[in-house]
């Protein structure tokens, strides 16, 4: 009969979470994961696999309290326009306030990747797709009801709002300026005809 799990799953995946955001992966060692987890290396491997193994299953546990629950909340909206514009916002927002200046685990490990790693690609390469996906919905979604212009292509203007937000992510940990990050969401949602960002 296996033995009960005595530790807390939500709370080692948050601090394998921090560990994997703060320092990335390849700089983080099992042995300082099973500091920040406060667990042995063999319950670690027991419970999660390698590192590798891991790192997956805290990218998942992330995703499900961030992204994914930001795109239900925001799809949500009765606005489509609005939805998108919010999202933008919102990730602005999340960087600025954020003083280690660490970005999107999501984004950042899509940096990290490299080609020998095709698996790891694939998964990542779909997560930041679910990012795209919402943009074309809710630009499909406002116009049908007209909320966003029809002369848009949903293809290419969810890409331009999708390498808009990378680039914001990214540039938020180098220049953490808010002129500069609201300049880039600006410029997109205008270029688009989509209704400019709620104040803060």
């Amino acid at each position: 009969m296996a033995r009960p799990r005595k530790f807390d799953e939500t709370a080692v995946l948050d601090a394998a979470v921090d560990r994997f955001w703060t320092q990335g992966y390849e700089a983080t060692s099992t042995r300082e994961l099973a500091e920040s987890m406060r667990m042995t290396l063999a319950s670690i491997h027991n419970a999660f696999g390698d590192k590798r193994a891991l790192f997956r299953r805290a990218l998942e546990h992330y995703l499900d309290g961030s992204l994914r629950a930001r795109i239900l909340r925001h799809e949500a909206v009765a606005s489509p326009g609005l939805a998108i514009a919010g999202f933008l916002r919102e990730s602005i927002e999340r960087s600025l306030g954020d003083g280690c200046r660490r970005g999107c685990l999501l984004v950042n490990s899509a940096l990290e990747v490299t080609p020998a790693d095709p698996d790891m690609r694939a998964f990542l390469d779909a997560e930041l797709s679910t990012i795209e996906g919402f943009f074309r919905r809710c630009i499909v979604k406002g116009q049908q009801s007209g909320d966003i212009p029809g002369r848009i292509d949903p293809d290419d203007g969810a890409r331009l709002l999708f390498s808009s937000l990378l680039g914001i992510r990214v540039l938020a940990r180098i220049r953490p300026e808010r002129d500069l990050l609201e300049g880039a969401a600006r410029a997109a949602l205008a270029s688009l005809g989509l209704p400019a960002m709620p104040d803060r």
